[in-house]
């Protein structure tokens, strides 16, 4: 990748830069704000140097615009780490040439205008300052870059920083698109991620543990696919486990499974690599009545009806603490269950602490995923964890072995 830091004469030119600041809001406050954090060092690094930086987001998924999804909020937290105010072009100003930029045959000229009038404004920038541009979804061309959107999106920039990791999956307009019209470089964030994969897909020290959890199997099934050959364990929790034993013949009740990869789920299930639970926890979802289910090798009813498998049992935590304590390099991605209800969190916090103390230790640790990153902000661990990815499906993906469409566009 071209980095940031190749550029030279950064003082005066105006920096196009596409970070990944989808972040919760409550009542017109961001509610978790690391992903603004993590974006800092580039941010700072462009304003030491001098740039005009534009800062291009997305919030949710709106159709059309959506108050509840602006970036003011996000403008104004952000402002408090850098000490300094950022210009908005906020709704107000979008409204006053499109009040509906989502509608089918509108006219184009809806956020063509808006850009017009970004553009002016950014004119009018002094060096070192920053503006952030309204969600970019609110633009329906942007999805899929049509009505020459990323080009006319590039005019506002002399050069195009790609930051957000999170979105280095998606070939939209503001993130790929815009790279084909501007020279374009990876920003710090991405490159740290990138460089620290690489180096569990490259360059992986022994033994090398993989827990792999959560609920949609599509997206685990080619992590496992392309993980199993480099790794030397891999444990299993989540939905993969609940698809195996149901597959088995197993009685899950109300179990979570996804049948459209049974077949998947044998074959990888199957493999002495592949460490499953030997108990878990079942009860109902409200979490009110829930025991302890030890898994025999032949087919039982672990459940009926009315419950579900939802965490892994002791048994499982002291089996899979034992790999975990050897391992020199880890990665975790996904939840053990329903860590959201207690008494279903022992499992998944449990493993947290196991993977950040290992993490802190001996081993080259890697965390990803919305739900693994809320669990080790639960148990208090973050810090401990060499890196903990912002993007869960990004990660996936190039623990997949796919090339991201966004790395590709700030390639050399």
């Amino acid at each position: 990748m071209k980095s940031i830091k190749q550029i030279r004469n950064l003082a005066g030119k105006r920096i196009l830069v596409r970070v990944d600041f989808n972040v919760p809001i409550k009542k017109g406050k961001v509610a978790e704000d690391s992903r603004l954090l993590a974006s800092l060092p580039t941010i700072k690094y462009l304003v030491e140097k001098k740039a005009k930086v534009i800062l291009v987001t997305h919030i949710g998924r709106p159709e059309g615009i959506d108050v509840s999804l602006k970036v003011e909020p996000i403008a104004r937290r952000l402002g408090e780490f850098v000490k300094r105010d950022i210009k908005i072009l906020d709704i107000k100003i979008l409204r006053r040439y499109y009040k509906d930029i989502s509608a089918k045959g509108g006219p184009a000229s809806g956020w063509e205008k808006y850009f017009e009038y970004a553009s002016k404004e950014i004119g009018k920038m002094k060096n070192g300052q920053i503006l952030m541009l309204e969600n970019i979804r609110f633009f329906a061309d942007e999805n899929k870059d049509v009505n020459g959107f990323s080009r006319k999106l590039a005019i506002l920039g002399d050069i195009f920083v790609l930051d957000g990791f999170a979105v280095a999956h998606r070939d939209s307009g503001s993130v790929t698109g815009v790279a084909k019209h501007l020279p374009s470089y990876a920003g710090l964030l991405l490159e740290k991620e990138i460089v620290g994969l690489s180096k569990v897909l490259q360059q992986p020290k022994n033994p090398f543990i993989v827990v792999l959890g959560g609920a949609k199997m599509e997206t685990k099934i080619p992590v496992i696919k392309n993980l199993l050959p480099k790794c030397d364990y891999l444990l299993a929790g989540g939905g993969i486990v609940n698809t195996y034993l149901k597959v088995l013949g197993y009685g899950v009740g109300d179990s979570l499974v996804d049948m459209d990869f049974k077949k998947e789920s044998l074959i990888y299930g199957k493999k002495k690599k592949v460490i499953m639970p030997v108990d878990v926890v079942v009860g109902t979802i409200d979490g009110k009545k829930y025991r302890v289910v030890e898994l025999q090798k032949k087919s039982h009813q672990i459940c009926k009806k009315g419950e579900a498998i939802l965490d892994c049992g002791p048994k499982t935590i002291q089996l899979y603490a034992k790999y975990i304590k050897q391992a020199q390099t880890l990665v975790w991605n996904g939840a053990m269950g329903y860590f959201e209800q207690k008494p279903y969190d022992v499992g998944t916090l449990s493993i947290a602490r196991l993977v950040a103390s290992r993490s802190k230790g001996k081993a080259y640790g890697v965390i990803g995923g919305g739900e693994t990153l809320q669990s080790m902000e639960m148990v208090k661990m973050t810090e401990y964890v060499d890196l903990v990815s912002t993007g869960g499906g990004a990660m996936l993906e190039f623990l997949s072995g796919n090339m991201l469409p966004g790395v590709t566009a700030v390639s050399a």
